[in-house]
């Protein structure tokens, strides 16, 4: 059984929170997202935005659904808010971006309302099904039968989020907007030089240019964006 909570000390180092305070911080529920690339809604609430003092408060905002991630409400205090998830606070009018900066440490970006109706998903996987069908897997642990073949593992596509819907797809290439989820780089973005698959102890490396400087760094640590939505 997953505990309810963790030891402030012991909080990933890429929680936006103080680690002095309360013995205790609320652990998010398993879900879309690992725990260190997410927070909880009442850390998010009370550490980042900071619009509630205690548990209760966020408890009061998420039933009245004051938050919505992903323009769903969401009204569970442990329900995990990660990586590229959008927040709005419609009584506010606030969008907000979930990303990590340069320091590995979640932050929520202000965004404009256009930009809060789309949705980065990369494809993790893939699976042949019966008929010719194909499934996609996401990082976020969603699926979705398609007819095209074209969507390649390590892609990212960018899906409406009023009715869910595929309006974009950004390929694995040269020359794609790389942002980093991990590693030296993390927080920083890109531009995708070599796509290859270099081998080195067993791992894919792919090649960047960040500002003047290339890189390279592990094929799980990139995430293809569009630079309009970012």
């Amino acid at each position: 059984m997953v505990k309810q909570h963790i030891k402030r000390l012991n909080a990933p180092r890429s929680w936006p929170i103080s680690r002095k305070g309360t013995k205790w911080v609320t652990r998010q529920n398993p879900g879309t997202h690992s725990l260190e690339n997410s927070v909880p809604l009442n850390i998010m609430l009370k550490d980042m935005l900071k619009y509630a003092k205690t548990t209760r408060d966020s408890r009061r905002i998420l039933s009245n659904k004051d938050v919505l991630i992903d323009n769903l409400p969401r009204a569970n205090i442990k329900f995990p808010v990660g990586i590229f998830d959008v927040v709005e606070i419609p009584k506010t009018k606030e969008h907000f971006l979930m990303l990590l900066n340069k320091k590995g440490r979640l932050f929520l970006k202000k965004i404009d309302e256009k930009k809060a109706g789309f949705k980065h998903i990369k494809i993790i996987g893939k699976t042949m099904l019966k008929k010719g069908r194909l499934q996609i897997n996401f990082n976020n642990g969603n699926n979705m039968l398609i007819d095209k073949k074209e969507y390649n593992v390590g892609d990212t596509l960018i899906i409406s989020l009023k009715d869910r819907k595929i309006v974009k797809h950004i390929k694995l290439e040269k020359g794609a907007a790389i942002y980093l989820t991990k590693g030296k780089h993390i927080g920083e973005i890109g531009t995708l030089e070599d796509a290859g698959k270099l081998k080195k102890s067993g791992n894919n490396l792919v090649e960047l240019k960040i500002g003047n400087k290339n890189v390279s760094t592990l094929k799980d640590y990139i995430f293809a964006v569009d630079m309009d939505l970012v």
